[in-house]
């Protein structure tokens, strides 16, 4: 639970403030153009965070921006896994609008070497801010796509959408950069070639007995054939763990790798460094900063600093460090004296894997009160994240609001404070947050919000302002494994579609502010207005439906198989490697 005192002096400070709190503040800002700081975790639930109900592990300096600034308790992420959400937080818009979601399972980007990723038509708020004369930057992960039809086109790359500088992975943190003991994709490729190795070894050996015994009649090279084919299945699963480090676990800076496959050990100090060098280029200001960390996703790669301070393992040193990381992160604004003049934002961009398990060791987050985790489109703990934002002098310390806010209304948030105007062309699906940080308005802008997993709508909820409920309906859920879970253990996620999910006619409908934990359905015997927010819903959905235009799904196959004419090379291909980085320590 919150520390008690915690609590008083959150509750303290918002009554303050809203007796203290004059219109003409909100005048003020006109004119003025913060830096902006975006700090978004990987795979983080919004219950391992202290300041979110967590008092076992350590995070005191996401805790001090919570207590200095603004906090949002029901903050959705637009997808639960990393690329469309990703997608949804730099666009503002749903990823279904943008293409960022697949049809048939692949619910994100498989490889780097892929021709999928956010389409070079989509605006992302660095772009505007660019050109409103921001410094931008981004540095750690990408996920969202690199090269269209060459390995240097670069049409997804971040300096493709608006970003001056990059520094990090284009692709993502994930166990199969360490060879760890849970793979993403290489124990699966590798089961696929062995057993290619063995059907094509039996063939050829029966094709040999076959010709031998004169059984079988024609040439042999049918028998070579299958024989050089069961080699390659042999040679290519001996090999798939080093072609997955050295296809997918590099960084870059800008347009160039420095490290190919990277030094695991190092890459904390070095995202560091390169933050710091960052704000201290362009302290001159205005600058627009996404730190995208790659804690705490696996194969939680920790320093040994905090190796063992946890009570949690590993996944609790991965997101204490994290924590320190954000502290250092936010004393080079103080040392640079920047923090005033600083709007910073903190964020995961899904809630935490409970599958993310082996044996008794549990790697993936906790999502507090909150049913289901990473990869559950519609089950809040899927897709409610932590959401704190601080801009001192401007923003009240310690409010607290539990109004509904997306990640995507982050886009209009920032795009209107740097100074240029949303997008009319499309529809832009986040709303500005700002009058509702500074207690200018009541209530969030968003009345509904879809939740999707892949390209199928999942759940609903409705924000009934004059009730002061918020309801959600869900129409499909994922069936837990084994019976009585609350994951689908044995899976890498829960799937979207299929003979694994429940599809539910009527709807369950439940009423997050009574029961945000979703434990119990209501239904017309128990809630006199259930037919009633039924049809609400449904009619909200018809509308949004119709504001969807078709679009290429580029998650979707062909687009996310791994062509070797796209991957990036530190060298000649396939000899993929180099070091440039200097060791920081």
């Amino acid at each position: 639970m919150l520390h008690l005192e915690h609590s008083w002096s959150w509750l303290a400070l918002t009554v303050s403030v809203l007796l203290d709190w004059k219109p003409s503040a909100c005048r003020s800002l006109s004119g003025s153009r913060p830096n902006i700081l975006l700090l978004m975790a990987d795979d983080l639930g919004i219950g391992d965070v202290g300041c979110y109900g967590n008092d076992t592990v350590r995070t005191p300096n996401i805790d001090r921006l919570a207590a200095d600034g603004v906090m949002l308790t029901q903050h959705i992420a637009a997808a639960s896994v990393c690329t469309p959400s990703r997608a949804a937080f730099l666009t503002g818009r749903y990823p279904l609008r943008t293409g960022m979601v697949s049809s048939n399972g692949y619910r994100v980007l498989q490889w780097t070497g892929v021709s999928g990723g956010l389409p070079p038509n989509e605006t992302t708020f660095a772009k505007i801010l660019k050109d409103k004369g921001y410094a931008t930057g981004l540095i750690g992960k990408w996920h969202l796509g690199l090269n269209c039809e060459s390995s240097d086109d670069y049409c997804h790359h971040p300096l493709s959408h608006g970003f001056d500088h990059f520094y990090g992975m284009p692709f993502s943190m994930m166990g199969d950069c360490e060879s760890w003991e849970m793979s993403e994709k290489r124990a699966g490729l590798e089961h696929k070639l062995n057993v290619c190795s063995h059907v094509m070894a039996l063939a050829a050996f029966t094709l040999t007995v076959g010709k031998l015994t004169r059984l079988v009649a024609g040439s042999w090279a049918l028998v070579i054939c299958s024989a050089i084919v069961a080699l390659l299945c042999f040679t290519t699963s001996y090999f798939m763990g080093a072609l997955i480090v050295h296809a997918d676990c590099f960084l870059m800076r800008n347009h160039s790798i420095t490290e190919q496959p990277m030094r695991l050990q190092r890459t904390t100090a070095l995202m560091l460094k390169e933050v710091s060098s960052f704000v201290k280029r362009n302290k001159q200001g205005p600058f627009l900063l996404f730190v995208s960390f790659l804690h705490v996703h696996t194969p939680l790669i920790t320093t040994e600093n905090f190796r063992g301070r946890s009570p949690h393992g590993l996944y609790g040193d991965n997101t204490e460090e994290m924590d320190w990381m954000v502290g250092q992160i936010l004393d080079t604004l103080d040392t640079e004296g920047l923090t005033n003049s600083t709007l910073v934002y903190f964020t995961s961009d899904h809630g935490g894997s409970l599958e993310a398990q082996f044996g008794n060791n549990q790697y993936g987050g906790w999502n507090g009160i909150y049913k289901g985790g990473k990869g559950m489109g519609g089950w809040e703990g899927g897709i409610r994240v932590p959401g704190i934002l601080r801009w001192p002098g401007v923003l009240p310390a310690g409010r607290l609001i539990h109004e509904p806010t997306s990640l995507m209304d982050v886009f209009p948030t920032v795009v209107q404070l740097g100074g240029g105007q949303v997008p009319h062309d499309r529809v832009i699906d986040g709303r500005d947050l700002l009058p509702l940080l500074l207690g200018t308005a009541q209530h969030s802008e968003h009345e509904f919000l879809m939740h999707y997993c892949e390209s199928f709508l999942h759940a609903a909820r409705w924000h009934q302002r004059n009730r002061g409920a918020v309801w959600k309906v869900h129409y499909v859920t994922p069936i837990f494994h084994p019976d009585g879970a609350s994951a689908c253990y044995g899976r890498g996620v829960c799937p979207c579609f299929g003979d694994k999910v429940a599809h539910h006619d009527p709807p369950l409908l439940f009423d997050l502010s009574r029961d945000p934990s979703e434990a119990h359905a209501l239904t017309p015997d128990t809630e006199s207005s259930f037919h009633q927010v039924m049809e609400r819903i449904t009619k909200a959905v018809e509308d949004h439906r119709r504001t969807l235009s078709p679009v290429p799904l580029q998650l979707d196959m062909p687009d996310n198989i791994w062509k070797p004419w796209l991957q990036p090379c530190c060298g000649r291909f396939p000899l993929c490697w180099c070091d440039r980085e200097a060791d920081p320590q």
